[in-house]
């Protein structure tokens, strides 16, 4: 399973932090952002890795090299303006083959277990495209995004369900708890059929697939961190500093 770390972001809201310096490439415990994800990977036997570039992309670039030094073979997708998410994904498509591949939000941390999402690929058959990954709504986000359907659980997994979109009430007329959506997904290369190439968000691609009940996810509750602010990043560095 290829990985593609998404990286191109702007990184507005860690400014002044990200004048001079890309968002994943920020230091957090000592090494760069970036470099956790990396080496979380390479534990979990992952190989290939593309990442999408475009603010400042060139100090990643010259910064991770071809990967070697982490024991990866890494890619480049370079964009000149940021294309958001789905579109960021939908131009590296070519390097990420026709299989489903992992995908990582540059600027989230999580000590989640990247090689038990390689056992996902069982879900993608029948017309499945994504499995996500959510985690407990923290407090800057406490709505969540998508609601795990405790009824439809995939076979073969006590912990993967069919997921729904938030705002459903349940049987008993009560809203249903949505969870968040961390970042982490294993997404199938038939999620972006049709999609034309240029800036494009994945949220929407993602909401009508699950209308079509095509998404599965699993919710995760150890430790999980959106990197957005400098707050939160000093946050992870004391975090990742004190050793826990």
């Amino acid at each position: 399973m290829k990985v593609m770390i998404l990286a191109a972001g702007l990184g507005k809201r860690m400014l002044p932090l990200t004048e001079h310096t890309p968002k994943p490439l920020l230091p957090v415990a000592g090494k760069p952002l970036i470099s956790h994800h990396l080496e979380h990977l390479q534990r979990a036997g992952f190989k290939q890795v593309v990442i999408n570039t475009a603010h400042l992309g060139e100090q990643i670039e010259a910064a991770l090299g071809d990967g070697e030094k982490f024991g990866l073979s890494i890619q480049y997708s370079h964009e000149e303006q940021p294309l958001e998410t789905a579109g960021g994904i939908i131009k590296a498509l070519p390097l990420l083959g026709e299989q489903p591949f992992l995908v990582i939000n540059g600027d989230v941390w999580s000590d989640l277990s990247l090689a038990a999402l390689k056992s996902c690929g069982r879900f993608f058959e029948n017309n499945h495209l994504a499995h996500l990954v959510l985690v407990n709504n923290p407090p800057h986000h406490p709505e969540g995004d998508f609601i795990l359907d405790a009824g439809n659980a995939l076979g073969g997994s006590d912990d993967a369900f069919l997921l729904k979109n938030k705002g459903l009430r349940s049987k008993s007329g009560a809203v249903e708890k949505a969870y968040t959506f961390s970042g982490i997904s294993v997404l199938s290369p038939e999620l972006f059929d049709g999609c034309p190439l240029g800036s494009l968000a994945l949220a929407p691609l993602l909401r009508n697939a699950i209308e079509g009940g095509q998404v599965s996810g699993s919710l995760y509750q150890g430790s999980w961190c959106d990197v957005g602010t400098p707050a939160r990043l000093k946050e992870l560095d004391q975090f990742l500093s004190s050793g826990r």
